[in-house]
């Protein structure tokens, strides 16, 4: 069963469910707006031969760093990491993170596959957004860019996601954000520059 709007609020309220920063003004009937970030991951693809999962083989990345009021520009059939604004959670409920009608219509997607979050994970989650259109779609932070649903669960979970931790060195394979990633920015004004990660 998914919460409704005035459930989302009550649970938010009750500290069941993070969302943080919560503005009302984003909680829709049944589901609640993220917002775009300021971190964006690319692929080197000029240093990266070929990718191969199998063998650990993974891209090397830049991290690149948009202001607000900036953008970035998503050329056609390009697929890059963008992380959300808000940082959310819950011990409570399992989370699906959707897109929005009005950008899928336009090519975007939010998602490849991983739309799910486990009870017991909090994040600021990582959106893989790829261009299916033909021309070049502009991301800029801020802007509303998926959603978020919360179903209640059949029982308590046996053990928490917490207990796993089995992500919470890599954000995915084959890139280990730094210390000073979208998690630990928040004291931090956000600026265009790029750096090199070689992670394997």
């Amino acid at each position: 069963m998914f919460l409704a709007d005035k459930d989302i609020l009550a649970e938010v309220k009750a500290g069941h469910i993070t969302l943080e920063p919560f503005n009302p003004k984003q909680l829709q009937p049944a589901t609640y707006d993220i917002r775009l970030g300021n971190t964006f991951i690319v692929n080197d693809a000029y240093s990266t031969k070929a990718i191969d999962p199998a063998k650990g083989i993974y891209p090397q990345t830049q991290t690149i760093e948009i202001a607000d009021g900036e953008e970035f520009v998503l050329h056609p059939g390009v697929s890059i990491l963008g992380y959300s604004k808000e940082r959310f959670g819950s011990d409570n409920f399992l989370i699906e993170v959707n897109g929005k009608s009005s950008l899928a219509r336009i090519g975007l997607i939010v998602h490849n596959s991983a739309s799910i979050v486990n009870p017991g994970h909090y994040l600021n989650i990582a959106l893989e957004l790829c261009n299916l259109n033909n021309v070049p779609i502009i991301l800029r932070p801020g802007m509303e860019i998926a959603q978020l649903s919360f179903s209640t669960l059949s029982s308590h979970t046996k053990k928490s996601y917490k207990q796993t931790g089995r992500y919470h060195a890599n954000n995915f394979l084959g890139y280990v954000p730094p210390k000073t990633g979208p998690l630990a920015r928040k004291n931090r004004t956000p600026k265009k520059k790029t750096t090199k990660s070689n992670k394997k």
